[in-house]
């Protein structure tokens, strides 16, 4: 059985083809190498190796980055001495990194493969006189022929045409793909588990339905993580599929029309002209295939539409995932589901700090108390969490007690660079407002903050925008806003009125600012 920490480690390639070129390169082998294509299976031939690869180690790498290994065992295979080292190297990997290992018999009787007969032990008669000094690499090589002939596999002479092999095959690879947990890298799922489960009861895979999940939330808060881990599982159940990254920049970067030919060329698998209006056959195409499209970072709503189509572009059973950090981009669409990201919870926030600053998925004794203020301080957003953890990676425990007696001294201008974001996309008023909640009405009731402010319509209308953005919350008519947003907001402040001393004057709230503007009458 594989240990955990080789069932988590990176997989470049769901399949590996081990076979003898000269049997089948140019017939079963590329049919089956092409299906796989069709199918979006990342499998690794050796054509794939480039010039100047050392094409031994280059093998025996990619064998160890893939899920699956499918051995084509043709009357020729055991004459290759590579063929025989590369089926000892896939049977340690199932042994060592639980990787699946799947025979193929291709017009070969599988007991010539099992006891080394027929061709099979034709090839042993020149291997045992090649290497008589060698004996025991023989042996570990009928060793290995015997193991993966008694594998589950297939049998091409019980299937009546290489075409019902080919699909056979494919169909049984795609099952096992998705059967397999999620293999990319470890920290990939780091404090996700409990998002991708709820987003995962919205999506209802299996149902025939169209069904489209919209993940809302301020900036920092996963989004992509989660959208990423979520497609990472169930792009293989789906006929087509897309993530397509980001598309507030890309949107600014190139036109819509050319993301649109993005996504519908990765789900049917090829090359399609750009137009502005898709023909008809490819239409056709989309509307008969069940997809899974993920659009991420959306910050209009007819950006998604258009990217999308609506309901009636895909199959039956597609699925597309939308996450934004504006709640306008999702009102539009009426009754469809929205998971908002409420952040980490304290073990969900403390497992995230301790992988990326320990490497481990427990704290040490002697600092818990001190890596509580960094959670607490990071109040679920990952992005914080992430970027905290460069601070504290690999330094002295010295270092670790200086730091994290007082976090805020430690805080990367990259977090308030992010979050940022959300503020600059506000228009004058609406950062009016922001700034006054940061210094003033963090905690205070809605209609205290309406009456000081002396502007009933545009606070209310300034704070559903605010809440729309996921900027504060309102719970029980109190404005909340996360530590790090208030922290961004008074950043803010102090660089304008740095720029130009008593500027804003309706936001001093130090008193040492207080005192400076009153003493020098900057202001009236």
């Amino acid at each position: 059985m594989a240990s955990s920490s080789s069932s988590c480690s990176p997989r470049k390639y769901d399949v590996f083809l081990s076979f003898r070129g000269e049997d089948t390169r140019n017939n079963f082998t590329s049919h089956l190498f092409a299906a796989f294509c069709r199918e979006k299976i990342k499998t690794f031939i050796d054509e794939q190796l480039k010039k100047g690869d050392d094409i031994p180690s280059a093998l025996l790498n990619a064998i160890e980055e893939s899920k699956i290994s499918v051995i084509i065992f043709s009357k020729g295979y055991a004459s290759s001495t590579w063929c025989l080292h590369e089926l000892v190297k896939i049977l340690e990997c199932k042994k060592r990194k639980g990787q699946i290992v799947m025979p193929v018999f291709y017009n070969v009787d599988p007991s010539d493969v099992r006891n080394q007969t027929g061709s099979f032990g034709d090839a042993f008669v020149e291997h045992e006189n090649d290497f008589r000094d060698t004996p025991q690499k023989v042996h570990k090589w009928r060793a290995a022929l015997t193991q993966a002939s008694n594998l589950c596999g297939w049998d091409s002479m019980k299937i009546r045409t290489e075409a019902e092999l080919v699909d056979e095959i494919v169909k049984d690879i795609l099952k096992k793909i998705h059967d397999i947990p999620h293999l990319g890298n470890s920290e990939d799922l780091v404090g996700l588990d409990s998002h991708i489960q709820r987003n995962n009861s919205l999506l209802c895979v299996r149902l025939p339905d169209f069904q489209m999940v919209r993940t809302w939330s301020m900036s920092g808060i996963s989004k992509t993580d989660i959208a990423g881990a979520i497609f990472n599982q169930i792009s293989s159940q789906f006929e087509g599929w897309c993530f397509m990254a980001n598309v507030r920049e890309e949107s600014k970067r190139v036109e819509l029309v050319h993301l649109r030919d993005q996504i519908v060329s990765q789900i049917l698998g090829e090359s399609t002209v750009e137009t502005s209006i898709l023909p008809q056959c490819i239409k056709k195409r989309l509307q008969q295939m069940n997809v899974c499209i993920i659009l991420d970072k959306v910050d209009k709503f007819g950006h998604s539409e258009y990217l999308t189509g609506g309901l009636s572009r895909f199959g039956h059973g597609s699925r597309v995932i939308v996450t934004t950090r504006d709640k306008k981009v999702l009102d539009k669409y009426g009754v469809d589901y929205v998971y908002k990201v409420e952040g980490f919870n304290y073990r969900e926030s403390l497992e995230i700090f301790c992988y990326y600053a320990f490497r481990q998925n427990h704290c040490p004794g002697d600092l818990l108390v001190l890596s509580d203020n960094v959670v607490d301080y990071a109040n679920g957003s990952s992005l914080a969490l992430n970027v905290l953890r460069s601070s504290f990676y690999r330094k002295s425990k010295q270092h670790w007690e200086n730091a994290l007696h007082n976090p805020k001294q430690i805080s990367d201008p990259d977090i308030h660079d992010m979050l940022k974001i959300s503020y600059d996309e506000l228009n004058y008023k609406e950062k009016d407002l922001f700034l006054d909640i940061a210094c003033f009405f963090n905690g205070e009731g809605r209609d205290y903050v309406k009456i000081i402010l002396n502007n009933r319509y545009l606070v209310h209308y300034g704070l559903n925008i605010l809440a729309g953005k996921a900027i504060i919350t309102i719970s029980n008519n109190k404005l909340q806003m996360r530590d790090l947003l208030q922290e961004m907001g008074q950043r803010v402040v102090c660089h304008e009125s740095y720029k130009d001393r008593g500027k804003c004057s309706s936001c001093l709230w130090y008193h040492e600012d207080v005192y400076h503007v009153r003493k020098k009458n900057k202001v009236s």
